[in-house]
């Protein structure tokens, strides 16, 4: 059985898409998957896109989509500044040691 289209419904204006809700979502997960210096790009993208459809007050049917991709960014971003810290901290035991050896 179908349905007549009636058309738009008449309670608001139709959902939109922010533009850039599929682009913060792939660079999100490409950061988690294939590089994490991509991470705080997501991030901070991510941010500003919450940002503007918050203030637009207008419904974004792709918000999940801009907040997933944020998330993604915030989890690569924190396991990249781990991996740096670890890494540091391995570079300063390597000179400690070795200078203490001589």
């Amino acid at each position: 059985m179908s349905y007549p289209n009636y058309g738009p419904s008449s309670y608001g204006p139709p959902p939109q898409s922010h533009p850039q809700g599929t682009t913060i979502l792939v660079l999100g997960i490409l950061s988690l998957v294939v590089c994490s210096f991509i991470g705080p790009f997501a991030w901070s993208m991510g941010t500003r896109a919450l940002r503007e459809i918050d203030e637009s007050g207008y419904y974004y049917e792709n918000r999940g989509m801009v907040q997933a991709g944020r998330i993604c960014g915030i989890v690569s971003s924190v396991l990249m500044m781990i991996g740096l810290g670890f890494v540091v901290l391995m570079f300063g035991l390597m000179l400690v040691t070795g200078a203490l050896s001589r």
